[in-house]
């Protein structure tokens, strides 16, 4: 569950977050660019989009080109069963960035001032952990595998697809801001839950923040 104070102030509305912003921003200029269901069928990783006459970044091969700018609109983590709709995320009259309803656990948020799906920088989505209903969309994060694929659909019909480099949990009160959100000479994603302990009085004590790169467009 996810305690009132908890949910009046998530990790997005401290003082981290501030720096968050503004390395976002930074990144925005550098790219030119103006962040707890059931999956579909399984066996979609590398091979399957070859198949499928993907382009691909693994092995000797290129990576693939940037995508244009395009909304998000599904996010899908098949290995853990997501498969879950997007919505977008901006910053409130505080300039702090907004959260996933709560009344809608299983809707995954995207940051709307950063990179849209497979375009060059560091995109960001965050959803919840819990509520106090149950499990959220992003319950299972830190059991993703380095290597899975995350898919995430887009408005003019392409997919992204990034692959999980690693999974780290940071303590919030030591959150690197410039690691998790700083320019790459590539498409990057980050996904971005609650982790750690849990306190009534506090909510959790870390964040969990999956680091992914993009390795096919479809």
């Amino acid at each position: 569950m996810v305690p009132r104070r908890h949910r009046r102030r998530p990790w997005y509305r401290t003082r981290a977050y501030r720096l968050v912003r503004t390395a976002l921003l930074a990144v925005v200029l550098v790219t030119v660019v103006s962040r707890c269901g059931a999956g579909g069928a399984a066996g979609h990783g590398p091979d399957a989009m070859a198949a499928s006459g993907a382009s691909r970044a693994d092995g000797g091969d290129p990576p693939p080109r940037p995508l244009p700018r395009s909304r998000p609109t599904s996010f899908r983590v098949r290995s853990l069963g997501i498969d879950a709709p997007v919505t977008p995320l901006r910053l409130d009259g505080n300039r702090q960035l907004e959260t996933p309803p709560v009344d809608t656990p299983k809707l995954v948020g995207w940051y709307q001032g950063g990179p849209t799906p497979g375009e060059a920088g560091t995109a960001i989505a965050v959803g919840h952990r819990d509520t106090r209903t149950g499990p959220a969309v992003f319950a299972g994060l830190a059991q993703v595998p380095p290597g899975k694929p995350i898919e995430v659909g887009r408005a003019d019909g392409r997919t992204a697809v990034y692959s999980v480099d690693r999974v780290e949990v940071y303590d919030k009160a030591g959150f690197p801001d410039k690691e998790v959100y700083g320019p790459t000479g590539r498409p990057e994603l980050r996904v971005i839950t609650c982790g750690g302990l849990f306190s009534r009085r506090t909510g959790y004590t870390s964040n969990v923040v999956v680091f992914a790169h993009l390795t096919a467009t479809r």
